[in-house]
């Protein structure tokens, strides 16, 4: 007896040590597979603190970084490096990487985000069958989706966003049941989409924007939890999509469509955004899209709809954002949509609406525009079957003649248009725009409150120029009004009617292309106002007369008299030259001027290409920036000097704020030295002369600065600008400051260079302002 129970004894101890083995060698092939999956991505940086030691399961989460264990098993790997990061290297192997992950069986969450990885998604990603969530978005995974990832049953999101994705969606993405997001955005797939879409009932979000599919739609009416269709930039079509009533959001800009809205679209109570722009969608156009339960933005700009708009039409109270333009409407814009008592935005250019000002086309436009798309009157009541043939016949006989007839009209019209061309080439036309031109710029843009106070400023609203306007105030653009020459256009000097000074840039444009077209440039344009950016007054554009098309553009500016920041710096003929205290607080305004062009709007506006040419100084010596990142402003002239970075990266998207800081950098140099720099070389050496003078004693900086201002600046000040001075630029943009950074830095130069002495008094030479210093705005 007491044999058996000493055999039972070893045996439960035998059981015990083999289950401890068991889940230690368990654990250690899971440390074997994070370990493996290290040293083949080797970033983010994050990941070279792992190691044999490293107890993953107690790892403190961070943005980059993330593993979450449950039962001592990993579930959750999150590993996220930064937007745009380049390729890994050629002898990356993506079959050894996944190989590495399959390892990991237990795994329901897997996100490797902008890491770099390419190569064909590997069908063993099926193995992974636990998965719920996978997101390989920013990478550079190319060829088709694997047939296998249809084996992922119980994934519930599948993101694979910003690849190099191609060929069709497999036939397959069906048997995902309980798939509730599927994104694809910005790839190159292609194809028609499989009908299978259907079968996915608890699809919420499908989008697929930017990508090369093609065809109809499948019907999607059945997928009774689909909220969001994302299908823009694509080329779908001709049909409008079938989907169900639940619908909140529907995208289908820039994409084939040419039928007619349906009516079930009115049975959408829950639609909020409807984006249908820059189509070929006829028929008429649907009033109760204005008033739809939960809408606030619509978009039908750029289509083919016709139809009378009343000034009761209602409109949802929600409304924020309308676009009618470029269509065939006729009739008057609902009084709903001018209401003031919203700030909301409405457009509505291009059509044939009441009164027919320059930015409605006349009535018969829009009529014989409809007759050529075969737009017949939309009839409330059926004739019996044999009528409806009958009048159909009859129908048909009367719009072919009235074709034919318009369309000998259209060519005799057309033939004298163009010889009265040759004889007038270009007229001037004004696009409508509303008096505060808040209207919506960019996908989702927005102003910070600080964008938004135009009064603080003193300046004009915003308007629309005529050209006897500019032609007055230059003098019919006289040399005598001329400033300067720029990549695309000249620039003049005018004297508008009421006595006020202005600058005009005039931009000859591509031909083909429509007011319309540059709106949206414009209309950010005259948002972006601020004490530190030379502002925008106004626009007027000038045209082709026989086809509209865009000829030049006139942009109008605030003048600033007091010229460049290099004529008051480095300029051998300047009078005159900054005291330090002055070129603290130039410095100072030009870089909040940088902070608002990248945080005062979203997007942001970066990669400026800023000289300090481009500085200008108002009457009280504050800078201003007159030249930043803007399409429509000028195609981006080839630079004096070019930025230098490490291998691998894709500065442009990566680190966009750090080239205007690498820029802001070289204005500072020649701030401080006096010298004008024009080369990479020049940079170079003054460069080095800094960071010398750095490590040496006051002497030795004092006899790097501008002799001007030698003997007028403190050392402290001066060693807070030589330091912040060479931190912008580095080589290496990640070990660039920040603007906040530069701002903090240039505003201590300034408080312990008050502290040290009045500027005013050590200076011998007398500025323009009085009392020699600028207020820090």
């Amino acid at each position: 007896m007491e044999k058996d129970l000493g055999l039972e004894k070893l045996l439960v101890l035998f059981l015990v040590v083999i289950s401890i083995s068991y889940s230690e060698q368990l654990q250690s092939s899971q440390v074997k597979s994070l370990l493996r999956i290290r040293r083949l991505l080797n970033y983010p940086t994050a990941l070279n603190s792992w190691n044999n030691d490293t107890d993953f399961c107690k790892i403190e989460p961070t943005s980059a970084v993330t593993v979450v264990c449950y039962e001592e098993s990993i579930t959750q790997l999150h590993i996220i490096g930064i937007k745009g990061a380049s390729p890994l290297p050629g002898n990356f192997s993506v079959g050894s990487f996944f190989t590495a992950l399959v390892k990991l069986p237990s795994l329901k969450v897997l996100r490797l985000v902008s890491l770099g990885l390419w190569g064909r998604l590997p069908g063993k990603l099926s193995r992974l069958s636990a998965l719920e969530i996978l997101d390989l978005s920013s990478n550079y995974f190319h060829s088709g989706i694997p047939k296998t990832i249809s084996s992922l049953t119980d994934l519930q999101t599948l993101l694979l966003n910003g690849n190099r994705l191609t060929g069709r969606i497999p036939d397959g993405i069906g048997l995902l049941s309980v798939l509730a997001v599927l994104s694809l955005k910005n790839n190159s797939l292609d194809g028609p989409l499989p009908d299978t879409l259907r079968d996915m009932k608890n699809l919420r979000i499908l989008s697929l924007s930017r990508n090369n599919f093609s065809g109809d739609m499948p019907d999607l009416s059945s997928l009774g939890n689909l909220q969001v269709l994302e299908l823009e930039d694509n080329s779908f079509g001709p049909r409008f999509p079938q989907v169900g009533s639940k619908i909140e959001s529907i995208a289908l800009r820039n994409n084939k469509f040419t039928a007619s809205i349906p009516e079930k679209v009115q049975s959408y109570h829950q639609l909020e955004h409807f984006d249908i722009s820059s189509n070929r969608f006829v028929g008429p156009f649907p009033p109760f899209l204005l008033s739809l339960p939960s809408i606030t933005y619509l978009d039908v700009a750029g289509n083919k709809l016709t139809g009378m708009l009343f000034e009761d039409n209602p409109c949802n109270a929600a409304l924020d954002f309308v676009d009618l333009s470029a269509n065939l409407l006729t009739g008057t814009l609902p009084s709903c949509l001018l209401s003031s008592s919203r700030n909301r935005i409405v457009h509505f250019s291009n059509n044939c609406l009441a009164p027919g000002d320059k930015t409605q086309h006349p009535f018969s436009f829009c009529r014989n525009e409809a007759l050529a798309v075969g737009v017949l009157p939309h009839h409330q009541r059926q004739k019996p079957a044999s009528n409806v043939v009958l009048a159909l016949i009859i129908c048909g006989s009367i719009i072919g003649g009235v074709i034919l007839v318009c369309l000998t009209i259209l060519i005799v019209k057309s033939f004298l248009a163009k010889k009265a061309a040759q004889k007038t080439q270009s007229r001037f036309i004004s696009e409508d725009a509303s008096s505060s031109y808040t209207s919506k710029l960019y996908t989702d843009a927005r102003y910070i409150t600080q964008a938004m106070k135009l009064g603080a400023l003193s300046l004009p609203s915003y308007r629309t120029f005529s050209l006897e306007e500019l032609e007055v105030a230059t003098n019919n653009f006289d040399t005598a009004t001329f400033m300067g020459e720029m990549s695309n256009g000249q620039m003049y000097r005018g004297q508008m009617r009421d006595g006020s000074n202005v600058t005009i840039r005039c931009l000859k444009m591509k031909r083909s292309n429509t007011t319309q077209n540059f709106m949206h440039h414009l209309e950010l344009i005259s948002k972006l106002r601020y004490c530190h950016l030379v502002s925008a007054l106004g626009h007027c554009f000038e045209c082709y007369l026989d086809d509209s098309s865009v000829s030049r553009i006139f942009l109008v500016f605030e003048y600033v008299p007091n010229g460049t920041l290099r004529s008051w710096i480095s300029d051998r003929h300047g009078r005159r030259k900054l005291t330090w205290t002055q070129r603290i607080a130039a410095a100072t305004g030009v870089a909040k001027g940088l902070q608002f062009l990248h945080n005062g709007i979203v997007p942001g506006i970066f990669s400026n290409n800023l000289k300090i040419t481009d500085i200008m100084l108002d009457q009280n010596l504050v800078a201003k920036i007159s030249s930043y990142n803007l399409p429509i402003l000028s195609e981006n002239a080839g630079k004096e000097y070019c930025h230098t970075f490490p291998a691998g990266y894709k500065e442009r998207e990566k680190y966009e704020e750090k080239l205007d800081v690498y820029d802001f950098g070289v204005i500072l140099l020649e701030i401080i030295t006096g010298r004008q720099i024009n080369t990479r070389n020049d940079i170079l050496v003054l460069h080095n002369k800094l960071q010398v003078s750095i490590m040496g004693n006051e002497a030795s900086r004092r006899n790097v600065v501008d002799p001007a201002i030698r003997s007028s600046c403190s050392d402290e000040s001066l060693k807070t600008m030589i330091e912040i001075c060479c931190r912008c630029l580095y080589e290496d943009p990640v070990g660039r400051p920040s603007m906040e950074d530069v701002l903090w830095n240039l505003q201590f130069a300034a408080q312990v260079q008050d502290e040290w002495r009045d500027d005013s008094d050590a200076s011998p030479i007398s500025p323009l302002q009085p009392s020699g210093q600028l207020v820090i705005q």
